[in-house]
């Protein structure tokens, strides 16, 4: 998404400390600021008008003072605990049981469920839900969804263009 966006001439905050790698060959668009959003929220001020991609156990933390619009990507669970467990063992961890792939897989179930419940909820956020499949799968009219969502002044063809099928390897 923060492809799409950056195609799309939105400017992302980034700090590329995460580099492009194996897992993630274009990058990773973080902000490592962003990952302490729970902790200090002050880096909020230069991201005004601007993608910054922030893990959904922290969206809680935006401060109610400011308007938001969250397009939140959703991935199927299967897909997340493989390509988690692939990361995991490419950097040389042990590979999880399936145990371990249960519980973790119900624990980011309930956390999705809660968090779902809570945007719904705070009216501080604007939220679109992308289906990561259905986004592969049809670019452009996903494209055409997020550019309304954002405003409707976002060229949906040049973010439909960046979306690389080969690139989703967890199905």
């Amino acid at each position: 998404m923060m492809q799409m966006l950056v195609a799309a001439g939105v400017p992302a905050l980034t700090d590329d400390v995460r580099s492009a790698d194996a897992d993630n060959p274009r990058g990773y668009y973080e902000y490592e600021p962003a990952k302490a959003l729970g902790r200090d929220a002050a880096w909020l001020g230069q991201a005004g008008g601007k993608a910054v991609k922030i893990v959904s156990g922290l969206l809680p933390h935006l401060p109610a003072a400011h308007g938001y619009r969250v397009v939140f990507m959703r991935r199927p669970l299967a897909a997340i605990l493989a390509s988690q467990r692939e990361m995991l063992v490419r950097r040389g961890h042990p590979v999880p049981t399936p145990d371990a792939d249960e519980r973790l897989g119900l624990l980011f179930s309930r956390h999705l469920e809660d968090t779902i419940e809570r945007l719904a909820r705070d009216t501080t956020k604007s939220v679109l839900y992308v289906d990561y499949p259905e986004l592969v799968r049809i670019p452009f009219d996903v494209a055409v969804r997020v550019a309304a969502f954002l405003g409707g002044d976002l060229d949906s063809s040049r973010m439909a263009s960046v979306i690389d099928p080969a690139l989703q390897r967890q199905r």
